[in-house]
């Protein structure tokens, strides 16, 4: 039997493990990780239409967080080759279809300098990169759809440097040469135009539009690439930005009648094409970026998304344009131009993703306006209507 003692010390003990199991439980500070910020939030009233891309992107050094070198050396590498390509008719030479598929690789060290009003390349720059075009061509496709793609090339090349042979003659139906300032094979086909049209989609739009701003938007955002200042979705915008224009501001000081800035490509058809929105790529790019800084994933692909979208647009629309320059030509010459430059946009159509265009649509077009012996030289307006008749309702035009 417990004593009156005992018992009292027992009940004495009891409380005070209770009092210090209270206190472990109730009192004992609750360690909570810091949440540190990769970047300082940025304040999207910041963004304007003249804000320079990389003006707002800094690190807590100061340090630009932006790198373009990737996207402004495939850029120029296309650059290089449209401008190799021109050589056949601005030097009235033949053109070598290896040499324009060793552009295509950067195999062999193929880029020379290049300086004229509108083009600044160092040849070394671009041998050294470590980039190529052809792994970026149509890279949102299946294996089966971008070999046919890069095989589509290196046949337009082949068919260019034939071509080349009879630049000193003059062209007609059946026979390859000069068509007033244009170089044509025997079909009436200006290859020069479906091997940049074609590459403004296969290589722009679907890099920049179903690569970097669909599937890479899903890239990392919460470390540094190991080395650098910028993370892995940092730079997948920034990639694209660089694959549009070399220049700080897109489409600098444009209005509706002067592009004052020396734009090229995709980025000189969108001013072209889309009127109504050619001004709102360059902030989108901006914000969209700023998102990314933001961790605000639904702001970025609400910019991304518009950008697709509008660059979209703007080939479909040239597309059409071409077809109506072809009825509106009064010479061989101007209407061999237009439909050169316009299969190379169809043929881009089939990598407007978001308006729901595939290979089938732009081939079954094609085929269409050039499936006759004779391609250019049968062409007719039921044909061209035909045409644009399907373009304007796919894409809503």
């Amino acid at each position: 039997m417990l004593t009156h003692f005992k018992l009292r010390n027992l009940l004495f003990a009891s409380m005070l493990i209770a009092g210090m199991s209270a206190c472990s439980e109730d009192d004992e500070p609750v360690v909570t990780p810091p949440t540190t910020e990769l970047r300082t939030k940025i304040d999207y009233a910041k963004v304007t239409p003249t804000t320079p891309y990389k003006s707002l992107f800094v690190d807590a050094k100061g340090d630009t967080t932006v790198d373009l070198t990737t996207g402004n050396a495939r850029y120029k590498m296309f650059q290089a080759l449209n401008y190799y390509m021109g050589s056949a008719v601005r030097d009235t030479a033949q053109v070598s279809a290896a040499t324009m598929a060793n552009m295509y690789t950067n195999t062999g060290s193929p880029f020379k300098d290049i300086s004229t009003a509108t083009i600044n390349i160092k040849g070394a720059d671009l041998n050294g990169s470590g980039v190529q075009l052809k792994d970026v061509t149509a890279s949102s496709k299946t294996t089966a759809e971008k070999e046919a793609a890069q095989a589509y090339l290196a046949t337009s090349f082949a068919s260019l440097e034939t071509a080349s042979k009879s630049v000193k003659a003059a062209a007609a139906k059946g026979a390859a040469g000069k068509l007033g300032t244009y170089l044509v094979d025997a079909k009436g086909i200006e290859h020069a135009q479906i091997i940049q049209k074609g590459l403004i989609g296969a290589l722009q739009l679907d890099y920049i539009g179903n690569v970097l701003l669909d599937k890479g938007l899903e890239a990392d955002n919460s470390a540094l690439v190991s080395g650098k200042k910028y993370t892995a979705l940092e730079h997948n915008w920034d990639e694209a930005y660089g694959m549009l224009t070399l220049n700080p501001v897109y489409l600098a000081g444009a209005t509706d009648a002067t592009r004052t800035s020396n734009e090229t490509f995709i980025g000189s058809y969108i001013w072209e094409y889309n009127k109504a929105s050619y001004a709102k790529i360059h902030p989108a790019f901006v914000k969209g970026r700023a998102a990314i800084v933001n961790n605000d994933k639904a702001e970025a692909k609400t910019q991304a998304t518009f950008i697709r979208t509008e660059m979209e647009k703007a080939i479909a629309s040239a597309a059409l344009g071409y077809l109506g320059k072809w009825k509106s030509g009064t010479t061989d010459a101007a209407r061999a131009h237009a439909i050169g430059e316009g299969l190379g946009f169809i043929y881009s159509l089939r990598y407007c993703k978001i308006n729901g265009a595939d290979a089938a649509f732009s081939d079954a077009i094609l085929l269409g306006l050039m499936g006759s012996p004779n391609g250019f030289w049968d062409l007719t307006n039921d044909k061209i209507n035909a045409a644009s008749d399907a373009i304007t309702a796919k894409f809503k035009l």
